[in-house]
């Protein structure tokens, strides 16, 4: 069975590095520019952009992670499928405005458009800085998905990890926002046929759906009550679903999927049908009970992955059990290459907010378009191997510690970016120490939860009210930035540099 299974992952693995190279004369465009490499020419089309995106939100750490949870907490991993449904709202109304401003004015990055916004540099690094610290263990996080399954087909060891990454180093290098592109089409596909035969046919070796929800405790059926007077398990709930929709689409991978559609109504038309994904997530959080169900936790034979990778071996312990040899391989191919798209697409992204926020602003600014362009390859190499290194010299739960820090810092920048779509009233300054504020509280927060969760109990008027930390830090956030804002303007009436023009959002 594991060679079946080692056989056909290594031809898919090849197959998609191949074309991750071909991607460079896909949809040609001059490389040696910034916009080209990094955001495919901004020419991708409702296809190619609903491939992108779904490939870059939902990454092999959520194919291996919601399940896990699921596993191991029931119903709170649940979380999942309404925070990716009230995202593409949010998507829809917001983020054409952002997409037209950036093509009107050339911006690549979230920090870009801050800059011209605003006129702050200052600001704009707070915003850069944020994107590329809340994206550097989540994309180490797509190597633990990777190096789980690459488990389950009985490799152990870091060796298969680096031939990996040097390979997406390689073709990432090569061709740029393309690469992931093309591959992703491969990716979903694969996707879609595992979650879709695992759905079907594991319930029915399991004697059905009313088998599998019987085999799971009740506790974990249903969001655990914490008391009367209390909200309980409920807000927890509530605000971690909120605040993972608001937070998702600041990040700088998925800002670069929107900024490289062709078109505004391109975003719209994948705001409509993206939530396509959100059914396959329900599908596949449901594999954390099918993995109850089966008993795999008490199998001996799984005994050495459990003790490794906890109940993130749930779901390859699950196909292992349940599948011949080759269809383990295609499905552990689904989840390794669903590492490699989002990992790809994470280092372009923070990339280019070196390169053109950092690089550009504070070290060379007259630099060449083509110099602009080289560093931002460079740049893509030195995050992989950053990533690299939280897996191989660090224990791994420093990179979960730091993704859920990730959700915390990354909302910070809403008001800066999303606000300032909309407004200018909002002083920088203000904006400024907002974030600053917001970033503290939240790591705050965090750090009282010894960084093992992002739920911290706020006590209002008598209530106990658990909150999704990265919520309660935006709030002060803004109150903070709306208070000093109206002190700052009423002090100043001078008018402040903004670049952008009315007819630019439209």
């Amino acid at each position: 069975m594991m060679s079946a299974a080692l056989i056909v992952f290594l031809i898919l693995f090849v197959a998609v590095t191949v074309l991750g190279f071909i991607a460079a004369r896909w949809r040609q465009g001059d490389l040696s520019q910034l916009h080209e490499w990094g955001l495919g020419g901004r020419r991708f089309g409702t296809i190619v952009t609903w491939f992108l995106l779904g490939g870059d939100l939902y990454t092999a750490y959520t194919f291996v992670a919601v399940p896990a949870l699921m596993f191991g907490a029931g119903a709170m991993g649940f979380f999942a499928v309404p925070y990716t449904i009230l995202v593409y709202p949010i998507l829809f109304a917001v983020y054409p405005r952002l997409w037209s401003v950036s093509r009107a004015r050339g911006y690549i990055t979230a920090a870009d458009f801050v800059r011209g916004r605003f006129g702050n540099r200052t600001l704009a690094l707070a915003v850069a800085a944020t994107g590329i610290l809340a994206t550097m263990p989540y994309i180490a996080l797509q190597l633990v998905g990777m190096e789980v399954v690459i488990a389950g087909l009985g490799i152990r060891g870091e060796a298969a990890l680096f031939i990996a990454f040097a390979i997406l180093a390689a073709y990432t290098y090569t061709s740029g926002l393309r690469a992931p592109a093309m591959i992703a089409v491969v990716k979903d596909l694969l996707i879609y046929i595992t979650v879709l035969a695992a759905v079907i046919i594991i319930p029915a070796k399991l004697g059905g759906y009313s088998a599998i929800f019987a085999s799971v405790e009740p506790d974990k059926l249903l969001l655990a009550k914490d008391g009367v007077r209390d909200f309980g398990s409920e807000s927890a709930y509530v605000t971690l679903a909120l605040g993972s929709a608001l937070a998702l689409f600041l990040y700088p991978h998925a800002l670069t999927g929107v900024l490289s559609a062709s078109s505004r109504n391109v975003i719209r038309r994948n705001a409509a049908i993206l939530p396509a994904y959100s059914l396959a997530l329900g599908l596949i959080a449901l594999l954390g009970f099918m993995a109850i169900a089966a008993g795999v936790k008490s199998n001996p034979a799984y005994a050495a992955g459990f003790a490794t990778y906890g109940n993130n071996y749930a779901v390859p312990a699950l196909f292992l059990e349940m599948f011949p040899g080759w269809f383990v391989g295609v499905a552990f191919a689904a989840i390794a290459i669903g590492a490699l798209v989002p990992a790809a697409i994470m280092s372009i992204a923070t990339a280019n907010l070196f390169t053109r926020n950092i690089y550009r602003e504070y070290i060379a600014p007259d630099c060449a378009p083509e110099r602009e362009s080289q560093v931002a390859k460079i740049a893509s190499l030195v995050v992989k191997l950053g990533a690299l290194f939280f897996i191989v010299f660090l224990p791994q739960t420093y990179a979960i510690q730091l993704q859920l820090l990730g959700g915390i810092w990354i909302i910070q920048t809403l008001p800066a970016v999303l606000l300032g779509l909309y407004t200018r009233w909002l002083h920088p300054t203000a904006l400024l120490t907002g974030w600053a504020t917001g970033i503290v509280a939240g790591t705050a927060m965090a750090a009282s939860l010894q960084f093992k969760g992002s739920i911290y109990t706020l006590h209002i008027f008598g209530f106990a009210l658990p909150c999704y930390a990265a919520l309660s830090a935006l709030v002060l956030n803004l109150i903070v930035a709306v208070a000093l804002s109206a002190l700052f303007n009423a002090l100043s009436n001078a008018p402040r540099e903004d670049e952008t023009a009315a007819a630019d959002y439209h």
